[in-house]
């Protein structure tokens, strides 16, 4: 496990204290291995910055560029005392075939000070596209709540806009007229000409494949939150990736156990729903989910890769200083995995009748 140090002037590091919510960033230096790198140092996230331990952002100032990223982020994975359900998630959706953010995990020092295990993670951006070979393109966070695909917000009262919940990330602030055009003719249009139109804007396999993914991992949040939208250049169409995915593989964001048929095999929000009304991309779903569920959702597949990533944190759990947890509690929290998937496999198998 690679070894992150970041030296920062005390008096800034105090000044990200003292107003947890602020997003500009303070100077400081990254040192891995050999290498030091000029960046700035902000904390991410939302109920994480309440928390002892805390989430940050890192850009890069000098060099610019770091193989390749401008920005990554270092998750503090808080209430996940396994410290894996983010990164299990995000390389489950890349196995699917979801353009998802890479990350790893590394051990933190903070002026000299430890402060634990963190999961870097990719930021989804135009330096990612790059990596990947894909066309540039404008890319949207969904933000908040409000990012439901409706025009109403999740209490039910008329939003204020139909971009709520989203901002850009890369891009102008114009490429949101597309997404809130999409927006009206998902809550406007007929069945018939939603079924002709939707084609022309959304790249419907990556988004059932997306869908698949949520439903397995059972990301409550994941239908309305924690994704991102972005619009290839070259299809014109937008496709969706998956981000922030602790609160998965049993558990909720908090570290609450969730029982296994707590999400339904349909999904929810306004898109999923119109298009699972439709009998041809129903049927496309049922078969992407069939295909992942008997060869990527299983204990056959994911039982060495969770064991994997299992023991590559296991020798450093005693030393987190967050952590109040030996060896063997850890150990136990791998079954929660697997007995999960077991669970979920068999469940959604059932309800493939119902779709």
């Amino acid at each position: 496990m690679l070894k992150y140090e970041i030296f920062i002037n005390p008096k800034l590091l105090q000044k990200l204290e003292d107003d947890i919510w602020q997003d500009d960033h303070v100077p400081a230096v990254l040192k891995i291995g050999e290498n030091r790198y000029k960046i700035g140092l902000k904390y991410r996230g939302n109920v994480i910055r309440k928390k002892k331990k805390k989430s940050y952002t890192i850009i890069f100032q000098s060099p610019y560029l770091v193989e390749g990223a401008h920005e990554i982020h270092l998750n503090a994975e808080y209430d996940d005392i396994s410290l894996s359900r983010n990164k299990l998630s995000l390389d489950f959706f890349n196995r699917i075939g979801v353009t998802s953010p890479h990350s790893m995990h590394v051990q933190l020092y903070m002026n000299g000070f430890f402060k634990g295990i963190y999961l870097e993670l990719e930021s989804f951006d135009q330096h990612l596209l790059k990596k990947r070979n894909l066309p540039d393109g404008p890319i949207i966070y969904a933000t908040n709540y409000f990012a439901n695909f409706s025009l109403l917000s999740p209490e039910n009262e008329l939003k204020s806009s139909l971009d709520e919940g989203y901002t850009i990330k890369y891009g102008v602030q114009t490429d949101l007229f597309k997404l809130e055009d999409f927006i009206k003719m998902i809550n406007t249009s007929s069945n018939e000409e939603f079924a002709k139109e939707v084609g022309k804007i959304l790249d419907i396999e990556k988004y059932l494949r997306w869908l698949a993914g949520v439903v397995c991992t059972q990301n409550f949040d994941g239908f309305i939150h924690n994704y991102a939208l972005y619009l290839n250049s070259e299809t014109n169409l937008f496709e969706i990736t998956p981000w922030d995915y602790d609160g998965t593989w049993g558990r909720d964001l908090h570290g609450r156990k969730l029982d296994h048929d707590f999400v339904p095999i349909s999904g929810y929000n306004t898109l999923t729903g119109r298009l699972l009304h439709i009998y041809p991309y129903r049927t496309k779903y049922k078969e992407i989910l069939s295909s992942i569920l008997e060869n990527d959702f299983s204990l056959v597949t994911l039982k060495p890769i969770i064991e994997g990533q299992f023991q590559t944190i296991k020798p450093f759990i005693k030393t987190d200083p967050y952590i109040n947890m030996d060896e063997e509690q850890f150990e136990k929290e791998k079954y929660v995995f697997l007995r999960f998937i077991m669970k979920r496999n068999s469940y959604l198998k059932k309800e493939m009748a119902s779709l």
